[in-house]
């Protein structure tokens, strides 16, 4: 079995600005984004995800239809609210390679450099992350749309990994790489968020997860053997 490797946090000569603080405007809309959210939750957990209407949500988080979709395009959408953005970062830090990053250090790194931050950690623990696993896991429809996220992710995840590392993956190495990795993310969440761990315990979770898959995807980008050599 490959070693997990020793570190995968940022290369001590990289250097990185703090992120500028949101204006007035930026945190009223996140403040509003945050209600609809929990307002969907709370709905959808009391009368069922079919029995919600985006009217209904609208009116408990006092706002409008009409600004319900300035926001969400559907109700389905409310509860992956976040899943698009969050891969965006992870693509955005897999094609970020560090110095001396192999293929798989940069993309345990870059899943969780963008799942430990503040607003994942609000977002992916407490009661109405609870609520809204729970919906999925009983929800059809959801279910879809679940499954429909995790491609997508592993796709874009899969692209930026061969973008980045071009001449060390083929194509099949990196579609098992992200693959192993997404499945144990998401296996052990759907595990551990019906129980509504803290952000903390979450983390930890996740990041015994991605370390266990990361074992067996460890030596990717070594040196191939020749015809007549060594197998793996």
């Amino acid at each position: 079995m490959t070693d997990v490797p020793a570190t995968t946090g940022p290369h001590p000569t990289a250097t990185a600005a703090p992120p500028a603080a949101p204006g007035l405007r930026e945190r009223k809309k996140q403040r509003t984004r945050a209600t609809l959210i929990s307002a969907a939750v709370e709905l959808m957990h009391a009368k069922g995800y079919d029995e919600t209407t985006v009217a209904e949500i609208a009116s408990a988080a006092e706002v409008s239809t009409r600004t319900f979709f300035a926001y969400f395009p559907s109700k389905e959408d409310i509860l992956f609210a976040e899943t698009g953005q969050r891969i965006e970062d992870a693509v955005r830090r897999v094609t970020d390679r560090r110095p001396g990053e192999g293929p798989a250090d940069a993309l345990l790194r870059a899943l969780l450099e963008a799942l430990d931050t503040s607003t994942a950690a609000q977002e992916l623990s407490g009661e109405v992350a609870s609520r809204r696993i729970r919906l999925v896991l009983s929800t059809p429809a959801l279910q879809a749309g679940a499954m429909r996220c995790i491609t997508s992710a592993q796709r874009d995840l899969t692209d930026a990994l061969l973008r980045t590392f071009p001449d060390e993956l083929t194509p099949a190495e990196a579609a098992a790489a992200v693959g192993a990795l997404v499945g144990a993310l998401v296996n052990t969440a759907l595990t551990v968020l019906p129980d509504d761990p803290a952000s903390g315990e979450l983390l930890d979770a996740i990041t015994t997860a991605a370390k266990v898959a990361l074992r067996g995807i460890g030596t990717l980008g070594a040196p191939r053997p020749g015809p007549g050599g060594p197998s793996v």
